[in-house]
């Protein structure tokens, strides 16, 4: 019997109409762990590098964490794996809400697309019971409205709906995938998704999940929960409540904004207004938020609320998430209620709201210094709202300039030349980054900017502090009860660590220290995205209810997979090495690990080189990025290896092989 899992697979050939029910190899969970895992594993054996993102032979994979439907707390994640249309590499972004809960209550782990249907259609999965259904009465539908129109055709009101809207059908570079309380957003898995051909996957499921040590797998979680309770109970100085404001739950409980828009950037990551925030602006936007915000919402056995239904007069009711409540206001240099309008607008086209409205704040740029004219927006507004409203609305049809803005700020610029590269200023790997523009470099943020591949912001928080604490006492009170730490080393780290003179930023932590802590951080996130744990309670706060030493027990007890610290650390090196084979068989080197040139206004390159060095080095890769062989058949990855010299990536020697490609 397989536990936590289901052992089962669901193929869909698009193409052919052909779905299967395929069971799964347990020594690939074992190794890989599942979710984000045993994704790259399918990833790795099936698409090769020649393969494009809108090639039939691209998959787009739809994983539950390996710890979703059981009683964990907080495991709900589902992991959606493609290749990118816009970064052109890997793309792997995670969902909450109820999908992935409800897939395993179905009978299947994973639901993997192939193929293109020549005809719109959604997916229908309701246990034993699945079918391709025409869906072309929902072409041009809204992604919300999509799923509630299938839940009436279907008599399923409790069908979980993971849909696109009209931005993933027109092939927007930065479509998502709209899930109800929660979506896949970044990389472009929605554009994937429509050139697809497919609207929606519906699933209902009824059966039950096994554990296999039931009483000790429920201990652990009521462990979690009330070590949860004892944090309310008793905050720890200088860190917040785990349920008071981490990530989305200060977007939507907290009002004072203060920090975030006076510290991020406006427009297109341009301008900080450090003077923006007034007692006029916090009374017009607490009293804004307080009459749209119907209430607050989780996620599957989560007790986090993460999100808010948001009414506005004359719109639907829809879920906001996270930072787009202020990602369209800042864009725009306008006020909050316009943001939450537009957001729901965008919300039913299903795109990021991180890229987007960068993308439309830099149109505005090119037209303002003359690189677009007038003429490339005929009939556009003239006032700033409606001008964003146009924008989106010319970026979601793909109709005119609109057809070079869908595909995003890096490609855009290739396309239109005549200077404007130099707007499109704040992407790594080709995608646009939270516009956060900072003083003087940090590098554990560098590091974690420049060599992460889940090319989001969110795997820069992490369980090591983000800054000193100013004093020695304060910093001594901290590590008393720090459990989570892998490494006693962690809390040296911390305790040395000033806020001005010789163990303070840019030289302390030290090189090597960085490096250890950017690593523990990652791994955390990896970790997490295989089992389909939701962030908020393990990689992304201080001092969470999960960690390294916790998560072997409920892998133990809830899978079945005998796991210890050692063993857990080992599989997420494991599949986060895959991660990397993955993008360096699609070409990408050290030279695509940078942060945008005007991150930070105080840079010290010779560090910035230093850092890159040391880390590729404790992760076992070359000084190109490359994992060496080394590494690799210690990982037990030997077939990367031996790929990786068919195609001259590696040498015989363990050399990486010099790479003369020009990128397309």
């Amino acid at each position: 019997m397989r536990y936590a899992e289901t052992g089962f697979n669901l193929e869909v050939d698009l193409s052919k109409g052909n779905i299967e029910r395929v069971a799964t190899d347990p020594r690939d969970t074992e190794l890989y762990l599942g979710g984000l895992g045993t994704n790259t594993k399918i990833l790795w054996d099936r698409v090769p590098p020649e393969v494009d993102a809108f090639s039939p032979e691209n998959l787009l994979i739809f994983g539950a964490g390996l710890l979703c439907g059981t009683p964990a707390t907080g495991c709900n994640r589902t992991i959606v794996s493609t290749i990118s249309p816009q970064t052109k590499l890997m793309a792997f972004s995670m969902m909450g809400g109820f999908w992935a809960p409800e897939l395993k209550y179905a009978g299947y782990d994973k639901v993997i697309l192939r193929g293109k249907s020549p005809e719109l259609v959604y997916l229908w999965i309701h246990d034993d019971k699945v079918e391709l259904r025409d869906a072309s009465h929902l072409r041009g539908k809204g992604a919300i409205e999509t799923a509630e129109l299938i839940k009436q055709e279907l008599k399923e009101p409790k069908a979980q709906v993971a849909a696109i809207g009209m931005a993933g059908e027109n092939r927007v570079f930065y479509a998502s995938i709209e899930q109800g309380r929660s979506s896949a957003s970044r990389g472009g898995i929605g554009a994937v998704m429509g050139d697809k051909g497919v609207k929606a996957i519906v699933v209902r499921g009824t059966r039950d999940i096994n554990v296999a040590k039931p009483a000790e797998f429920m201990g652990l979680c009521n462990d979690v929960l009330k070590y949860i309770k004892h944090r309310e109970s008793n905050p720890i100085p200088g860190v917040m409540p785990i349920l008071a404001g981490l990530g989305s739950p200060q977007e939507m409980k907290v009002h004072d904004e203060k920090w975030h828009t006076e510290n991020f950037m406006w427009g297109n990551s341009r301008e900080r207004r450090k003077d923006f925030w007034s007692e006029e602006v916090e009374h017009q936007w607490t009293a804004t938020m307080e009459s749209a915000r119907t209430r607050l919402i989780s996620c599957y056995n989560c007790p986090m609320k993460c999100g808010a239904t948001i009414s506005l007069p004359g719109l639907p009711t829809y879920m906001m998430k996270c930072f787009s409540k202020l990602t369209y206001t800042m864009g725009a240099y306008s006020d909050l209620e316009f943001g939450l309008r537009i957001a729901q607008k965008a919300t039913e086209y299903g795109v990021d709201g991180f890229s987007t409205p960068q993308v439309m704040a830099f149109a505005l740029e090119l037209l303002e210094n003359g690189i677009l004219s007038d003429a490339d927006f005929p009939g556009m507004p003239a006032d700033n709202e409606g001008r964003f409203y146009y924008l989106l609305d010319m970026i979601v049809r793909r109709e005119g300039v609109g057809n070079l803005l869908a595909d995003g700020t890096y490609w855009a610029a290739k396309a239109i030349g005549k200077g404007a590269e130099a707007y499109a200023h704040n992407n790594i790997k080709k995608t646009e980054q939270l516009p956060l523009k900072l003083s003087m470099l940090n590098p554990i943020y560098f590091l974690m900017y420049a060599t992460g591949e889940k090319m989001n912001i969110t795997q820069i928080e992490g369980q090591f502090p983000q800054a000193p604490f100013p004093t020695r006492e304060e910093r001594e009170e901290f590590v008393k009860d720090w459990v989570q730490v892998p490494d006693e080393k962690f809390k040296q780290y911390f305790l040395d660590w000033e806020m001005r003179g010789e163990n303070s930023m840019p030289f302390y932590p030290t090189v090597d220290m960085c490096c250890d802590i950017v690593d523990w951080q990652e791994q955390m996130h990896y970790i997490d995205d295989a089992l389909g744990q939701c962030a908020g309670l393990s990689s992304f706060p201080l001092k969470p209810p999960y960690h390294i030493h916790n998560y072997p027990k409920f892998i133990s007890a809830g899978a079945g997979i005998e796991m210890d610290p050692v063993k857990l650390a080992k599989a997420a090196k494991r599949y986060r090495t895959l991660v990397r084979a993955v993008n360096i068989r699609r070409g990408m080197r050290r030279k695509d690990e940078k942060p945008p040139e005007n991150h930070w206004k105080k840079r010290f390159p010779e560090l910035e080189e230093q850092l890159l060095d040391a880390y590729y080095q404790l992760k076992g890769w070359n000084r190109e990025g490359i994992p060496t062989k080394e590494s690799l058949q210690e990982l037990g990855l030997g077939y990367v290896c031996d790929d990786f010299i068919q195609r001259r990536i590696l040498a015989e020697t363990d050399q990486a092989v010099v790479d003369n490609r020009v990128e397309a």
